[in-house]
């Protein structure tokens, strides 16, 4: 993997170079928001490793500064000495895809990492995806319909994926919550809120609604109709 590291405490960003650099992968380490920035927007990466706290810019400003402007679809998982469920959904809501709390492990920080490398490039998956008159490019992170651009947020931007992924599935609440927030689902009902722009932001000016409601179970994309 080529990875990323934004961690200014010098001790935690030396294990964490030593033990990927054990196992064959890349690590390059910038020391401050700023810096990790400039690295994440002109240099590839398969994953990125972002401290919540850090000089000249905070991971969340780093994160959301990423998401969106379109520069990056890397995968981006959050460290924090914070482990308040407010924090997990700022870190969440700026485009973060995992979240680990300090202290922690080092096998765990990889097997997190690998799994989110392999969520985001499964293979020979189409790049852009078209359901009806909605397509959404998952280069450009940018979506329309009928020709008419879409305004979504990093958390929608997931959302639609997933759906549009499974279209004519119906997607499941638990599976789009573990999606969002992995094993760490925050109490309340978010999900209802993010389905909520989302359906606003796709169907609410078309004649078509193609986001449809399995009460009870969860979500299903298609322009067809729910048959009772």
């Amino acid at each position: 993997m080529q990875l990323l590291l934004i961690e200014d405490h010098k001790d935690i960003a030396a294990n964490i170079a030593e033990y990927f650099a054990a196992r064959g992968d890349t690590v390059e380490h910038a020391a401050d928001g700023l810096a990790g920035l400039d690295l994440a927007r002109t240099r590839p990466y398969d994953a990125i490793v972002l401290d919540l706290m850090l000089p000249g810019m905070d991971g969340i400003s780093v994160c959301r500064n990423l998401r969106q402007a379109g520069h990056t679809r890397v995968p981006i998982l959050m460290l924090t000495a914070k482990d308040l469920l407010t924090d997990k959904v700022e870190g969440f809501e700026a485009g973060a895809d995992d979240y680990l709390v300090k202290p922690f492990s080092l096998i765990e920080l990889d097997a997190r990492l690998k799994a989110l490398v392999r969520r985001a490039s499964p293979p020979d998956a189409p790049r852009v995806l078209v359901v009806g008159d909605l397509k959404f490019d998952l280069n450009t992170l940018e979506a329309e319909r009928a020709g008419e651009k879409i305004k979504l947020n990093p958390t929608t931007r997931r959302i639609l994926a997933v759906l549009m992924q499974n279209a004519g599935r119906v997607v499941t609440r638990a599976e789009l919550e573990h999606e969002l927030w992995g094993d760490r689902a925050p109490e309340g009902d978010f999900l209802r809120a993010h389905m909520h722009a989302l359906r606003a932001a796709i169907d609410k000016n078309f004649p078509v609604k193609l986001l449809h409601t399995i009460h009870g179970t969860g979500y299903r994309l298609s322009p067809d109709p729910i048959r009772p």
